[in-house]
């Protein structure tokens, strides 16, 4: 099974833990905060990746540190992961939870890439466009790529909408050359 089903598989079973508990935004913050650790922490992150260390102490590490920040049934899921050896998934998890979260929310991250810095307006007209004709919520994640010459390149998931210059031009040229033969 591949790691990302894996970690959406947990992911899943978090949230029906943080919907039993009634904080799904609390503890997406918590598997995100957990997530950064790992990520950010080498110590930890050897700590966790080491197999000479045993599944209990890594659980004590957590129960520990989480004690007083989280509630036990999140504490609980944590050790499991641990006795699963599934802890480098930490990072995965948390970004499959909030993906679910938008999911349930009827949100969608869309990746913009235009050619200048669009500003806060700019960003705010293109998600207002994309939520229109979507039908949902879009968080725009913007890039800047000069290469495009101009307009918009959008990735929602696997679909594209390229309205770039770029591709425009290569367009037109195709049809200049399959007029020329």
């Amino acid at each position: 099974m591949r790691e990302s089903t894996i970690a959406r598989n947990y992911a899943d079973a978090l949230l029906a833990l943080a919907r039993r508990a009634d904080d799904t935004v609390g503890w997406g913050r918590l598997i995100g905060d957990v997530a950064a650790a790992v990520e950010r922490d080498e110590r930890l992150f050897r700590f966790l990746e080491a197999p000479q260390i045993d599944a209990g102490q890594k659980k004590a590490v957590f129960a520990r540190a989480l004690a007083d920040r989280a509630p036990r049934l999140f504490v609980l899921f944590i050790e499991k992961l641990i006795d699963n050896r599934r802890q480098m998934l930490l990072p995965a998890v948390a970004v499959e939870y909030n993906n679910l979260l938008d999911e349930a929310s009827g949100r969608v991250h869309a990746h913009v890439t235009v050619s200048r810095d669009i500003g806060d307006a700019g960003r705010d007209s293109i998600a207002a466009q994309l939520s229109r004709s979507l039908g949902k919520e879009v968080i725009p994640h913007v890039v800047i790529n000069p290469t495009i010459l101009g307009g918009v390149v959008v990735r929602v998931g696997d679909t594209v909408m390229d309205g770039s210059v770029r591709r425009r031009l290569s367009t037109l040229r195709r049809q200049m050359l399959k007029g020329t033969r």
